[in-house]
């Protein structure tokens, strides 16, 4: 992340390595808590109501859902494309698995209730966006509302959406990539550059956008 050795590299990184090393301080703590009423470390055991606060707080801390989502957009801007898609994508898999093993455990509305706020929160929010990492941060902040949402009603359709999200972020920020878009600006201006790019990402933003009968 600090490759690039400019100073707004610098701040994301020491930004990510807070927030990271604070939610997983609060994975163990949770951890530790379980361990000492049911005597094992398992999560797979029936959790307490604090466990179950603790490690929802940290999970959606690590995965930038509303309202733990303020660190998200101001690193993603601060890495280069292949970082961003790299933490709009991988980063997001552990999190959700221990999110998946821990399910049951989880208060389904509460659930219901984070995911909806980050849809909000995400979809207004990259309305006045004009850098395009900030506008797929803000996407990525209402998808992980959209799978937390379809994980609390049915994990399988949470699959499925959590593959769809995958498939067409990383193709989105490939195709950013390769085109140098960096602006609004720079993608009005793509299409005389490279035409088939520029169709590749007007599909994949209708898709993220979820409009029929594109995969979103």
């Amino acid at each position: 992340m600090e490759k690039p050795h400019h100073p707004r590299a610098t701040e994301a990184t020491t930004k990510y390595f807070i927030i990271q090393t604070l939610a997983a301080a609060l994975i163990l703590f949770a951890s530790t808590i379980n361990a000492w009423q049911t005597g094992q470390w398992t999560i797979m055991m029936s959790l307490s109501p604090m466990v179950n606060t603790i490690l929802l707080a940290a999970l959606l801390l690590k995965m930038g859902i509303a309202p733990a989502h303020l660190w998200y957009p101001d690193i993603i801007q601060g890495t280069t494309m292949t970082t961003a898609m790299v933490m709009s994508t991988w980063q997001k898999l552990a999190p959700l698995a221990l999110l998946y093993l821990t399910i049951n455990h989880m208060q389904t509305n509460t659930l219901i209730l984070m995911g909806t706020l980050s849809v909000l929160i995400g979809g207004l929010a990259g309305l006045n966006q004009t850098q395009t990492r900030k506008i797929l941060a803000m996407s990525s902040v209402a998808h992980m509302g959209w799978l937390l949402i379809a994980l609390a009603m049915n994990p399988d359709l949470a699959t499925l959406t959590m593959v769809i999200y995958l498939l067409m972020t990383t193709t989105m920020f490939l195709c950013l990539t390769a085109t140098a878009t960096k602006t609004l600006l720079d993608l009005s201006t793509a299409s005389s550059q490279s035409p088939t790019l520029t169709t590749t990402i007007s599909i994949t933003l209708l898709s993220l956008g979820g409009l029929p009968p594109l995969t979103g």
